[in-house]
């Protein structure tokens, strides 16, 4: 009798979209009251005071390390990529800033060709296009929005896309949660020292690299510290989800995010995607999976 097959991939790929896309919502509820620079470093602040307690109750398992250079590497692309992606969620509507963040498994396939020589053939070019005519139709409706905001979306992108292919590589050097711990760090210190030039350069904020400190108060607390715990929410599946199944299969159905977010963001006050939009979305997802299925046809 044949085994039944196993979708735990599948649900945990799903929990962890649902959990980065309730992140960005939670970061979209104080959006009035808190920058990116401020948001990244309350992320990362409640991220560490979770994973630092695990790490001394569970020590990570021993690995031959000896990459801390690729180490900080990754954790300086990782926080670059949350400034944008939280950048976007403040000023875009959610189901866009997720779509450009999203954009990572583009970018992925032209790294691996142009720096790792790594052809794909036919099929992924053919998806690449797809996918930046996908970006071109999602930047064209929201011409009205100043070019820095799309921008960041690429920035969101291209960074998130490095960071995974180091974390790819450092899987075999380090437990995975000082990986994460690598990103927390980096996100935690990086809006702390510009706090720092801020206070005592008395130069004007920009909302990014030089921002002011901000307490959460009331209610504020709830998102902030929400923003946080989907965050590590949405890691740990992640993790759960490659661990469960083919990387093909759980990195086509992680794109379950820009649904949740589109969906969220109505609920917040976002317009629906108009058809063009709605399109690039849509070619963008395409890509995505054509992308995920050749990985699938050639492991």
């Amino acid at each position: 009798m044949a085994a039944r097959p196993s979708y735990q991939g599948i649900l945990f790929m799903l929990l962890a979209a649902l959990g980065f896309s309730l992140m960005g919502a939670a970061a979209k509820m104080v959006k009035d009251h808190f920058n990116a620079g401020q948001l990244v470093f309350w992320r990362n602040m409640i991220g560490a005071i979770v994973l630092v307690p695990s790490l001394i109750w569970k020590p990570p398992v021993r690995k031959t390390g000896g990459k801390t250079g690729w180490l900080i590497f990754r954790g300086f692309m990782g926080t670059m990529a949350l400034y944008a992606l939280l950048y976007c969620v403040i000023y875009m509507p959610l189901g866009t800033a997720m779509t450009y963040n999203l954009t990572s498994t583009i970018w992925i396939a032209l790294f691996s060709f142009f720096v790792f020589k790594e052809y794909a053939g036919g099929q992924v070019i053919l998806a690449i296009l797809i996918g930046f005519a996908g970006m071109l139709l999602v930047y064209q409706p929201s011409m009205h929005l100043p070019w820095y905001y799309h921008f960041a979306g690429f920035i969101s992108g291209i960074s998130s896309a490095i960071a995974y292919i180091t974390v790819g590589r450092l899987n075999t050097y380090y437990d995975p949660r000082l990986i994460v711990l690598a990103f927390i760090v980096g996100g935690t210190i990086t809006p702390l020292i510009s706090m720092l030039l801020h206070y005592f350069s008395g130069l004007p904020e920009d909302g990014i690299w030089l921002v002011s400190w901000q307490w959460p108060a009331g209610i504020q607390w709830i998102w902030i510290i929400g923003m946080g715990i989907t965050a590590l929410f949405g890691q740990y599946f992640v993790t759960r989800a490659y661990g469960a199944d083919k990387a093909s299969v759980v990195s086509a159905i992680s794109y379950a995010n820009i649904v949740f977010s589109v969906f969220l963001g109505v609920l917040l006050g976002d317009q629906f995607p108009d058809f063009t939009t709605a399109t690039g979305i849509i070619c963008i997802i395409l890509s995505g999976i054509i992308i995920s299925m050749y990985k699938h046809k050639t492991s």
